[in-house]
């Protein structure tokens, strides 16, 4: 069974970019792959599961989408909502494909260093735009999140069936020294 499958939580997909005109259409970023799929889904929700907007028509423009709603709303409407992030439920994601997962599923994942010892869960994915990061969340009180390139030399390990991933090198990434050793700090002073 894919871990995940059957579960309701939601999923972002997508956010709303303000009014398109004063007709009632709104502007919409696609976070999918195929940024067009986000309108096979069903509605869009809010984050609290709230049908927020169900297209009735739905133009390509430049990076984004024009999207004619169901139900409409008035411009000031839209524009107040600009930035809201659109979710779909996970069961209405189709199953990936063999050896292809959503990110997604990778959150309460336990993480596991190169020794196979527990250092704590996958908290979420994030990506602040040079690419996806892990954040992992430390089993020891206290310790900050951390966050781990999400690429197969800082990932070698990915375990569904057993719901760990294994960090190459637990140690460097959860590392908040800052870097500078003692010495470090006299010559700087």
């Amino acid at each position: 069974m894919t871990r995940g499958s059957s579960d309701d939580r939601l999923i972002v997909v997508g956010a709303l970019a303000g009014a398109h005109g004063v007709r009632g259409d709104v502007r919409v970023k696609s976070f999918t792959d195929e940024p067009d799929a986000l309108f096979a889904y069903g509605p869009l929700l809010s984050e609290t599961g709230e049908a927020l907007l169900d297209a009735r028509q739905v133009r390509p423009a430049k990076d984004h989408f024009i999207v004619t709603p169901k139900k409409p709303r008035q411009k000031e409407d839209w524009d107040a909502l600009k930035g809201t992030r659109l979710h779909v439920r996970r069961s209405s994601l189709p199953p990936p494909d063999e050896d292809e997962f959503y990110v997604d599923d990778l959150t309460g994942l336990t993480v596991l260093d190169e020794t196979g010892t527990t250092i704590g869960t996958v908290k979420a994915v994030q990506n602040f735009g040079a690419g996806d990061l892990v954040e992992v969340l430390p089993s020891q009180k206290g310790q900050p999140s951390f966050f781990v390139p999400f690429t197969l030399a800082d990932v070698p390990a990915l375990d569904f069936s057993a719901g760990t991933i294994t960090l190459a090198d637990a140690a460097g990434w959860a590392d908040t020294s800052g870097g500078e050793t003692s010495e470090d700090a006299e010559d700087n002073a």
